[in-house]
């Protein structure tokens, strides 16, 4: 678990890119993706600058309820989202909420460790599979 509850890997490809490849991950695992929200264009809209910035919002009930069944507090959570972003430098970033991280910031039952668990597990790999 993070310290800030924030899990963070570098991408070696474009911010679109990593999206695109994170986005066609979600939809071969039959994960929903509810929205794409690309940030800097809405800078653009307001006449301010933003590097490129984009964040997907995904989930699926048969992994969110049992979270929410312990505390229905995680829905402010959920759906999942996974941020990617470029550094002043130009290198791109992915970062998600640490779902342990979560589980603790909403108290949920110990019941719920193994649900966690492999919600942890399908973010990474869909992590590393989008930015590697």
């Amino acid at each position: 678990m993070s310290e800030d509850g924030l899990v963070t890997m570098a991408s070696m490809f474009s911010v679109k890119e990593t999206l695109d490849r994170l986005e066609m991950n979600l939809k071969a695992k039959e994960i929903t993706v509810f929205a794409r929200i690309d940030h800097a264009a809405g800078a653009a809209s307001v006449a301010m600058p933003l590097r490129p910035t984009e964040l997907l919002i995904f989930g699926n009930p048969k992994a969110g309820t049992p979270l929410m069944q312990s505390n229905q507090t995680i829905g402010i959570d959920l759906p999942l989202k996974i941020l990617v972003w470029q550094d002043a430098g130009g290198k791109v970033w992915l970062t998600y909420s640490d779902p342990s991280w979560l589980a603790q910031r909403h108290g949920l039952d110990p019941g719920t460790e193994a649900s966690v668990t492999a919600v942890a597990t399908v973010l990474e790999n869909l992590a590393k599979a989008a930015s590697r």
